[in-house]
């Protein structure tokens, strides 16, 4: 078994106690620990007891590698191998009793910087609903046993395009114009509310394309590599990997397409400045 091999079975492994356990402390009811960086972007009680049964079974099962959680500390570790998790992506759905939540897990090579590194395994688990996707570098993406493919050709009804708002009211204006200028490529939009269901769906062909601002990288980490294993294409600005700045998933063309309006303001901004000299 390669390494990948084996960080993925174990990711598989750790998400779906994960899981259980996220899904057991909904059902007896959600404590909100705090909010974060605005009164809408909760913490739950759930949220920190998940992140430390995960952390805790891959200390014991690869002690030296590092860990990047939502919520605790980075820590590079020693054995070059990056945990990158988000314990319960979709934190309000899951607040509210809305099923679209997931454990998100993924393992890096690199340090914990989404520009550098390099995703070997992904777990995307939605206990609620049933679904655990799962991801290991060369060998493709996967719900269960059925093999995932992106969307290849592009709809003349136009694309069925997910994304997603921030919690800083100050964001909404310049997102929703956003939004009125890629309306033009869509047939619909979706808003699920966890980014790595959101990418997962574009890995299964659910969503032909994603696009948001503000993700941080364990938000994407695993459903970015799903994507990529599935036949797609996950970008951030013009020729650079998914950021805060922009995070965008489909097939090539589509994401081209939605990365030109996107960039529009910069594309423009660059042909309009003279040239050094």
């Amino acid at each position: 078994m390669s390494l990948q091999q084996e960080l993925g079975a174990l990711a598989v492994d750790i998400a779906q106690e994960a899981g259980a356990l996220a899904r057991r402390r909904r059902e007896q009811g959600v404590s909100i620990a705090a909010s974060k960086s605005a009164l809408a972007d909760i913490v739950t009680e759930a949220d920190r007891e998940v992140e430390n049964l995960i952390r805790d079974r891959i200390a014991a099962a690869r002690p030296g590698d590092g860990f990047l959680g939502e919520e605790s500390a980075a820590d590079e570790g020693s054995t070059g191998i990056t945990w990158v998790v988000d314990p319960i992506d979709g934190t309000v759905n899951y607040a509210y009793g809305i099923p679209s939540y997931a454990v998100s897990i993924a393992a890096v090579s690199g340090r914990p910087e989404p520009r550098t590194w390099q995703a070997l395994a992904g777990v995307v688990h939605a206990p609620a609903l049933g679904e655990l996707f799962h991801v290991v570098r060369g060998e493709g993406a996967w719900v269960g046993g059925q093999r995932l493919q992106v969307n290849g050709v592009l709809n003349p009804a136009g694309s069925l395009l997910g994304t997603g708002f921030g919690y800083d009211p100050a964001t909404h204006a310049a997102q929703l114009e956003l939004l009125g200028r890629v309306m033009p490529l869509a047939r619909d939009i979706r808003r699920i509310g966890a980014a790595s269901l959101d990418l997962a769906y574009v890995a299964a062909g659910r969503l032909d394309g994603y696009f948001e601002r503000g993700l941080h990288p364990w938000d994407h980490a695993a459903g970015v590599l799903l994507v990529e294993e599935a036949g797609g294409v996950a970008a951030g600005a013009p020729g650079g990997a998914p950021t805060r700045e922009m995070t965008i998933a489909g097939n090539a063309e589509l994401v081209a397409r939605l990365s030109a309006i996107i960039f529009a303001d910069t594309h423009e901004d660059n042909a309009t400045t003279p040239a050094a000299g």
